[in-house]
């Protein structure tokens, strides 16, 4: 399965840890952001991309960490 991930600062470090994992039980995993620990960054624009690779058919599902 195809899923994309994303997250802000506060769900950094969960993400870390959840996309190898998910790789590991064989699903390809598209990470959308973040991609530095940013405190200004922000759940809302990660959601969004996250909601619209699977409303455009690009993953099956998606996960946000926040």
């Amino acid at each position: 399965m195809r899923i994309a991930v994303g997250g802000d600062h506060a769900g950094f470090e969960l993400k870390a840890l959840l996309i190898p994992w998910l790789q590991s039980t064989g699903h390809e995993v598209e990470d959308l952001g973040a991609h530095s620990l940013d405190p200004e960054d922000d759940y809302p624009d990660f959601a969004f991309m996250v909601a619209e690779s699977v409303r455009s058919g690009k993953v099956e599902r998606g996960v946000v960490v926040c």
